[in-house]
């Protein structure tokens, strides 16, 4: 059985459709990367998964337990935490006090300020520091040391890397690589599709609100994913991308 399992899942804006009958299983242990283009759906899925975007169809199941209308805070408590998109940190609190706020909704387990501090070694001179103060690595660093606080059995990544100096992408995956070498369960936006492929055990790649491609990371070629991230047929050229 498998972790974390969403199963035909449609998800609305309004008239929008944003999510199409998605079908996704993450083991325990598998790092799952949603790649593909802005709009594809991807942030609607992993917010839909918290809890925090309710659905319009489909099933959300942990560890077989449905959870598709369980509100978000009993989702944190049950073990899924979602470290949004722009972070959302108190920004007049201190790293320490920000993360404490976690507490509140934590499942028992060995995530304490400390364990945290030790994960990201960049936070450890800013502990005291107010989050408005911190540049774009640590703020995203105190995020998900925010989520791991809760002690969850799935993290949710939104755009790991948005907005950061590569640098601070660096310093950010550098403590990641420890998560995942310690059995993470992590799911994953992640535009730069190079650092993706890296870091996962398997692609999910959305187009327009579904799933055009899905497998193992070492299973799947760059042609492969190229050519599913930007919709094309066999001999298309794509555009650009952040590779």
């Amino acid at each position: 059985m498998s972790l974390l399992s969403v199963e035909n899942l449609d998800v609305h804006h309004g008239l929008l459709q944003a999510v199409r009958g998605v079908n996704i299983d993450v083991d325990t242990g598998e790092i799952v990367a949603l790649i593909g283009a802005n709009g594809a759906g991807k942030t609607t899925l992993l917010r839909a998964i918290a809890g925090a975007h309710p659905p319009a169809g489909g099933l959300i199941r942990l560890d077989g337990v449905d959870v598709t209308d369980v509100p978000a805070y009993r989702r944190v408590s049950m073990g899924i935490a979602l470290v949004p998109e722009g972070r959302r940190l108190f920004s007049a609190m201190t790293v320490e006090e920000n993360l404490l706020l976690a507490k509140a909704s934590r499942r028992k387990g060995q995530w304490t300020v400390e364990r945290v501090m030790e994960a990201f070694p960049l936070l450890k001179a800013r502990r005291n520091a107010l989050c408005g103060s911190l540049s774009g690595g640590e703020q995203q660093a105190t995020a998900i040391g925010r989520a791991l606080m809760t002690n969850p059995r799935v993290l949710l990544l939104d755009e790991v890397s948005l907005g950061l100096s590569p640098h601070a992408v660096n310093l950010v995956y550098a403590s990641l690589d420890g998560l995942i070498v310690a059995g993470a369960t992590i799911v994953l936006v992640e535009q730069d599709l190079k650092r993706a492929l890296r870091v996962a055990t398997r692609v999910v790649c959305m187009l327009e609100g579904r799933v055009v491609l899905q497998g193992r990371s070492r299973d799947v070629t760059r042609d492969q994913v190229m050519q599913a991230y930007f919709g094309l047929r066999r001999g298309d050229a794509p555009a650009e991308a952040h590779t």
